[in-house]
């Protein structure tokens, strides 16, 4: 396939978190506010005058100077975010709006708050909002009230951000056009033949969370143009398709790796994916915007820390239905070491996924930022290759059958 028009300039944004579009907006005098979790709505970060940053540390491959503050035993993506807080790599954000989720996370932002001076910037503050575990009315109701008393009541007194109804309103409708502009863009991955790699996919969903979105969405527009007159390949140059699911996953060379291997990636259910992330906000009748927005937020979410058994049998579906929506023929599954959350849930889609959807699984454990790319080769390979033997098999069986 012809190479998209963006592509590499949407590559180049993702190689550093204070990219050429955040310095843009920034001498324009918005606010960047960081956040590294799906729970903290980033639509309320996008309020005017000011833009979200979901935070990334590429290329960060040793975490020393995070590991002295932290610990090894904490996940690599945590250290990894520190490590870039470290050496300066934040200093352009105004404030981090942290979340009670992830336990590594929680940490990173916690020494933000409490080391002097390790962001420079004299507006810079932390602020941390409790994420209620279940979806109930109590939830909706308690979550919209932190989001209140944590989010929009910090910004308005930091920043003098608007944080009325009304400005809510206008927030979710540009929100909601990013929203279109990725998930239309998704769709060409359910084609028989797709016109779009995993790869190209990843670069474009990242960029849509770590730049603003005032300025990146005209380049979605445009790439979605794009693909409308893109013609695949002939001849597909994939072997099998699959689903990945997981923690942390914001490098698309992970995703380029699975695909070297020969396995297209037509879906992203992970951290920093689309599947949940790219969901339209609903404002029902009668719902104030903030009240919509912690309802969609607990709704949508499909984390694993929420425990309970109901919670855990429907993510379990979820990635079954993902897959047979997408038409994929396993499942990778992946999971940071040391990962809080996804280190239990990784052993329960391995186990149930096969037992009860029939879905083949590839579980892996990987860094942040992948150094033992041959270990991990050698384990795709084997993955592909198993599933066009299934293939091959399944075909045999209804040809005599």
């Amino acid at each position: 396939m012809r190479d998209l028009k963006n592509v590499f300039f949407f590559d180049d944004l993702l190689q550093e978190a204070y990219n050429p579009l955040v310095r843009q907006a920034k001498e324009e005098g918005k606010f960047a506010l960081g956040y590294t979790c799906y729970f903290m709505p980033e639509v309320l970060l996008d309020l005017p005058g000011c833009f979200s940053v979901r935070l990334r540390a590429p290329r960060c491959t040793s975490p020393d100077m995070a590991t002295y503050y932290m610990s090894s035993r904490v996940c690599h993506y945590a250290r990894s975010l520190l490590e870039r807080a470290l050496e300066g790599g934040y200093n352009f954000i105004d404030a981090q709006l942290g979340t009670e989720t992830c336990t590594g996370t929680c940490r990173f932002q916690e020494h933000l708050a409490e080391l002097p001076d390790l962001i420079q910037n004299e507006k810079f503050f932390v602020s941390f909002t409790d994420v209620p575990f279940k979806r109930n009315e109590n939830s909706v109701e308690h979550f919209m009230a932190t989001l209140q008393k944590h989010v929009l009541d910090e910004l308005h007194e930091h920043f003098g951000i608007d944080t009325s109804d009304e400005a809510l309103r206008t927030a979710i409708e540009a929100h909601n056009e990013v929203c279109d502009v990725i998930t239309q863009i998704g769709n060409f991955r359910k084609l028989d033949n797709p016109t779009i790699t995993g790869t190209e996919f990843h670069i474009i969903n990242l960029v849509s969370m770590v730049c603003p979105k005032y300025l990146i969405l005209p380049y979605l527009r445009e790439t979605l143009e794009d693909l409308k007159l893109r013609e695949p390949d002939p001849k597909p140059n994939y072997r099998v398709k699959v689903v990945v699911a997981g923690s942390e996953n914001d490098d698309p060379d992970f995703t380029k790796l699975i695909e070297n291997c020969g396995a297209l990636v037509v879906a992203d259910r992970y951290c920093y994916g689309s599947l949940p992330g790219r969901e339209k906000i609903e404002i029902r009748e009668g719902e104030t915007a903030l009240r919509a927005v912690a309802r969609h937020y607990l709704e949508t979410s499909v984390c694993p820390r929420s425990m309970e058994q109901s919670a855990m049998r429907q993510r379990k579906k979820y990635i079954a239905d993902v897959a047979r929506e997408y038409k994929a023929d396993g499942v990778i599954v992946e999971s940071n070491k040391f990962c809080e959350y996804w280190s239990y849930e990784r052993v329960a889609d391995t186990l149930i996924l096969p037992r009860d959807f029939g879905l083949p699984v590839c579980s892996i454990e990987k860094e942040y930022i992948n150094s033992a790319s041959g270990q991990l080769r050698t384990r795709f390979q084997a993955f592909v290759e198993s599933l066009e033997i299934k293939k091959i098999q399944e075909k045999e069986a209804a040809k005599n059958g």
